[in-house]
């Protein structure tokens, strides 16, 4: 009884260490310089308005397109003739009667009280 045991947890050993590990990956720290602070200067005088610009032609407007005709209307087709009616099958013969035999059905029993 000893012996199973010892081999189920060395082989429990085995198989758990052989788990591929993540290994840990440690970002590089990022070091943050601060920009220069520049103080800006006192604005300038503004400039004179620029002239508007020209407004551009409009273009001629395209001629509608001429309708098409509707087709005619096709003719109907002749209807076909009423087919022939069937040759009636003949009657069967008579089956036969039931012989000698005779088929006794006992009474259902009476109910138990």
């Amino acid at each position: 009884m000893k012996y199973p045991m010892l081999i189920s947890a060395l082989l429990a050993t085995l198989v758990l260490s052989a788990c591929d590990k993540p290994a840990v990956v440690v970002p590089p720290a990022v070091v943050v310089t601060p920009a220069p602070t520049t103080v800006p200067g006192p604005p300038g005088p503004a400039g004179a308005p620029g002239n508007t610009g020209a407004t551009g032609d409009t273009g001629a407007t395209g001629n509608t397109g001429n309708t098409g005709n509707t087709g005619n209307t096709g003719n109907t087709g002749s209807t076909g003739a009423t087919g022939n009616t069937g040759d009636k099958g003949d009657t069967g013969s008579r089956g036969r009667t039931g012989g000698d035999t005779l088929v006794i059905v006992p009474p259902a029993p009476a109910p138990a009280r």
